[in-house]
């Protein structure tokens, strides 16, 4: 048995489409997903908005204070094939949401 990484399960996006208040994602095994654009920022993955863990594993973080341009998006760009990182209307573009992040999201 060989055991290892299986290249043909890598997550591969294949279009991606501002449509109104969503964020639409096709994917190249078919899939697709719909995100609404409150709930992507709300989920945002950056040490900012998801909080960081000290060596000691306790989660530090800060309160945020959104507004309507919080959720507002005005850039979308792939990073490396592995995720997207969106760009909202009050200057946020930290938050790397990877593809398997993503899809985690939709099974929740």
């Amino acid at each position: 048995m060989e055991v290892g990484y299986n290249c043909s399960m890598r997550l591969e996006l294949d279009t991606m489409h501002v449509i109104g208040d969503n964020l639409a994602l096709k994917w190249k095994d078919g899939e697709e997903s719909f995100f609404g654009l409150d709930f992507l920022r709300r989920n945002c993955p950056c040490a900012l908005c998801a909080g960081e863990r000290d060596l000691f594993g306790n989660l530090a973080r800060q309160p945020q204070i959104l507004h309507p341009k919080s959720f507002q998006l005005t850039k979308v760009r792939e990073v490396g094939g592995y995720a997207i990182q969106p760009e909202w209307a009050d200057g946020h573009a930290s938050g790397i949401y990877s593809f398997e992040y993503l899809r985690s999201l939709v099974s929740d």
